[in-house]
């Protein structure tokens, strides 16, 4: 059960600074972005929905099981 929030090997996308004048900014940088953001959240949301019956693991994590089933409950673009 502890491996559900261990890494999963994959590396975080390098986000792109836009302040800067020198570069032109690529159009599916920004939508791709918002796609993983989303899988990602999608994916932290089955994770509580999965440890939301173990008191123990709910602890550690400083929330309660209502807290936790209505954070999974959550639309993933939110």
């Amino acid at each position: 059960m502890s491996t559900l929030f261990a890494n999963s090997g994959r590396l975080p996308w390098p986000r792109r600074s836009t302040t800067s004048d020198d570069h032109q900014t690529n159009s599916w940088l920004a939508p791709l972005d918002r796609l993983l953001s989303c899988s990602e959240r999608m994916h932290q949301r089955a994770g509580l929905r999965a440890i939301a019956d173990d008191p123990h693991l709910l602890a550690d994590l400083g929330l309660t099981r209502e807290e936790a089933l209505e954070q999974a409950d959550m639309p993933f673009w939110r």
